[in-house]
C-alpha cells in the first residue's frame, strides 16, 4: 500500500496501476496456497487453527511496527519503483517472502470466528470472491492516488500515512484475537 502511494503520487495514477496489476499476479498465485493451506490445517489439524491465528495476529503486528522502517526505504528507492512499475509490481508480488503469511494471516484474521465456513466447497468461492475484490480496491486506489488533494495530502503527511496503515494491521491483529474467542 505505501508503494502505491509513493508511485501513485508521485508519478501517477498509470504508474499506480500498473505496479498493482504486476502485484496481482503475485496475489492470484499465494491466494490459493494460503487457503489450501488453511483448509489442510482446519481438517488434519483443528487444535492448530487457534494458534494460527495467534501467530497470524503476532506477524500483523510486527508488519504494523516495520510499517515506518518500509516508508523509509521508499524514500531513498522510489526511482526503482516508478521506472517499470508493472514489472517491479509482479516481482514483489511473486517473490515477496511476505506475500503468503500475509495472505494466510489475513484470510486466517477473516474466518477466525468463523472457520465451520472453511469446507471444501467454499474455498473455490474464496478465491473469485477475494480476485474481484482486490481488482475493485485496487482500481479505486489507483483512482485515489492520482487525485491531486492526495498527491498533495501525501507530500506533507507521508509519516502520518504510515502510522495509518500500521494501526491497519493491528486492528487486523486485534480483529483477528477478537473473533478467536
Amino acid at each position: 500500500m505505501l508503494t502505491v502511494l509513493h508511485i501513485g503520487t508521485g508519478k501517477g495514477r498509470r504508474q499506480a496501476a500498473h505496479f498493482l496489476l504486476g502485484h496481482l499476479a503475485g496475489d492470484l498465485m499465494w491466494a490459493p496456497l494460503a487457503l489450501i493451506a488453511l483448509r489442510w490445517v482446519q481438517l488434519l489439524f483443528p487444535a492448530v487453527f487457534p494458534a494460527l491465528t495467534v501467530a497470524g495476529a503476532l506477524y500483523l503486528v510486527y508488519l504494523g511496527i516495520r510499517a515506518p522502517a518500509a516508508a523509509s526505504a521508499l524514500d531513498s528507492g522510489s526511482s526503482v519503483h516508478a521506472r517499470r512499475p508493472l514489472a517491479h509490481g509482479a516481482v514483489f508480488g511473486l517473490i515477496n517472502p511476505k506475500s503468503h503469511p500475509v495472505t494466510l494471516a489475513i484470510f486466517t484474521s477473516v474466518i477466525a470466528g468463523n472457520t465451520g465456513m472453511l469446507t471444501a466447497a467454499t474455498v473455490p468461492v474464496f478465491l473469485p470472491a477475494g480476485a474481484l475484490g482486490r481488482i475493485t480496491a485496487d482500481a479505486l486506489l489507483a483512482w485515489i492516488v492520482g487525485l491531486q488533494a492526495v498527491r498533495t495530502l501525501y507530500s506533507r503527511a507521508a509519516p502520518w500515512i504510515t502510522r495509518g496503515v500500521a494501526f491497519l494491521f493491528f486492528g487486523f491483529a486485534a480483529s483477528s484475537l477478537l473473533h478467536l474467542g
